[in-house]
């Protein structure tokens, strides 16, 4: 029996992928690397860290400790001059009536991201107040593959794993929930994201029929 949900922020509630891109562009670009869309899909649901690590593995450059640690802070500071400008207007097609549907049904509801600006993103878009739980990467060790944010999530709602189902728009989202042996739905192009249970190209499009 489904009871609750776990929602992924980035490319599933609002599209902050682009800041992301944008502010790993202008840090690749220092290492003489110029970033394209592809290397954007794929860093899509995938840490900071090991966003970071993929990014030098493609520069070919490798970095002291310390400046690797100085080289993320300098790619959030660039990232959070881009949320800072977020209001509702960023929420994707049919968030706002998924969250009324699900308001009304009286679904617990959680934040499973591998941001570590979620909370300020959420209140951004006037979303903070509307979650039960909220998992991003400052709680967790392990990122998305591995299903520790989604595992946490239900802890926090109080459910078992197979009481939840996943809202994910990226690859290494839905190998987590599988692994987490939760329901998963793909959100975008099924193509891109065949291991999912369900699809839908939007929020919006969810017609909640696990929970009747």
């Amino acid at each position: 029996m489904i009871r609750g949900i776990i929602l992924d922020l980035d490319g599933v509630i609002c599209d902050t992928a682009g800041f992301h891109y944008l502010a790993w562009k202008r840090l690749a670009a220092d290492y003489g690397y110029t970033l394209i869309e592809g290397d954007n899909e794929a860093l899509k649901g995938v840490s900071r860290t090991d966003s970071l690590k993929f990014i030098l593995g493609k520069a070919n450059t490798q970095l002291s400790e310390d400046d690797f640690k100085i080289d993320l802070q300098r790619k959030n500071e660039w990232y959070l001059e881009y949320v800072k400008q977020m209001d509702e207007t960023h929420l994707l097609p049919g968030v706002t009536k998924f969250f009324r549907i699900a308001k009304y049904k009286g679904i617990p509801l959680a934040l499973g991201s591998a941001s570590r600006n979620a909370a300020l993103v959420l209140s951004k878009v006037g979303l903070l107040s509307a979650f039960d739980a909220i998992v991003d990467a400052n709680q967790v060790v392990n990122g998305k593959p591995h299903p520790e944010t989604f595992l946490k999530a239900a802890e926090m709602l109080n459910m078992a794993a197979h009481e939840c189902i996943v809202f994910e728009d990226s690859i290494s989202g839905i190998q987590a929930a599988k692994t987490a042996e939760m329901f998963s739905i793909g959100v975008g192009n099924p193509s891109e994201l065949e291991w999912a249970d369900e699809f839908v190209s939007s929020l919006g499009e969810y017609d909640f029929h696990h929970f009747e």
